[in-house]
């Protein structure tokens, strides 16, 4: 078994912000098909800021624990501070994951990502 960092274990067994948000202005899909992972992110956007941030998470307890760290993470930056949130930020936000796991911080900030794509597109602002 995977030895996690306490950090880890502390979003694993009380994860923040769950959920969805109803009616949010962004979503972002995303699934890794070989371990399984299906994470989705809604966003709510005010004044260029993301406002909230809830997830749903199917996976192992990385998988849960990075989509609460990168809820965490997300929650008050710009649009263009969220889109900075890098895989290595997360891993580095949870003490390290081990190597088996990286796949799954990197599915917490592309689904962040997708989100915030899907509001850009949604108001007409270039995401590329």
């Amino acid at each position: 078994m995977p030895m996690y960092s306490e950090k880890v274990m502390e979003h694993f067994t009380n994860p923040r912000n769950i959920g969805e948000i109803e009616d949010p202005d962004g979503i972002g899909e995303v699934g890794n098909p070989v371990c399984g992972d299906m994470m989705k992110f809604t966003i709510k956007v005010k004044d260029g800021r993301i406002e909230d941030v809830k997830y749903f998470t199917f996976g192992c307890g990385a998988a849960i624990a990075v989509s609460s760290i990168v809820s965490e993470m997300a929650e008050g930056k710009t649009i263009e501070e969220a889109l900075n949130i890098s895989n290595k930020d997360v891993a580095e936000a949870l003490g390290g994951l081990p190597g088996n796991k990286m796949h799954c911080s990197n599915l917490g900030a592309d689904a962040l990502h997708e989100a915030i794509h899907d509001y850009m597109e949604k108001q007409g602002i270039d995401s590329k």
